[in-house]
């Protein structure tokens, strides 16, 4: 019994220092996006109503900034819109006239509060949220 003790200790070591001599060292890297990096990868559809349209300059305007071109997130600053979590039974039209107007707490991810976005009109959300749901629908979000 005495000899088994250090033979599984000389074994154990052996294995984890083939571990660390072959794995690849971009590991960790490659696991995580770097900061400002899209955090979905989306089918961008190759038309969009007029509403959308204008949703879609609304959106580069404001919201990119931290939900990422074509609402993509972006690591470190806000998550994708277009997510399951956003579809229209979970997070209705309404909730995003009201995430604009009062910010929203931080509840489905790790990104911090998102603050109110004062100057925006409701008109100019709504067709913000024609952009984002053109998105969903393109990627099989209903």
């Amino acid at each position: 019994m005495n000899k088994i003790i250090p033979a599984a200790a000389a074994v154990l070591a052996l294995a984890g220092g083939a571990y660390v001599l072959t794995r690849s060292p971009n590991t960790a890297q490659a696991q995580t996006p770097a900061m400002g990096a899209p955090l979905v990868e989306i089918v961008v559809p190759q038309t969009l109503s007029p509403e959308a349209t204008m949703g879609q300059r609304g959106f580069d305007a404001v919201c990119a900034a931290c939900h990422g071109q074509n609402a993509t997130g972006r690591m470190g600053f806000g998550p994708p819109l277009v997510n399951r979590i956003y579809e229209p039974g979970h997070h209705g039209d309404m909730s995003f006239q009201l995430a604009v107007q009062n910010g929203v707490r931080a509840h489905h991810w790790r990104f911090g509060d998102m603050p109110p976005q004062p100057g925006m009109t409701p008109a100019e959300v709504k067709a913000i949220v024609a952009y984002v749901r053109a998105l969903q629908r393109a990627n099989g979000i209903d």
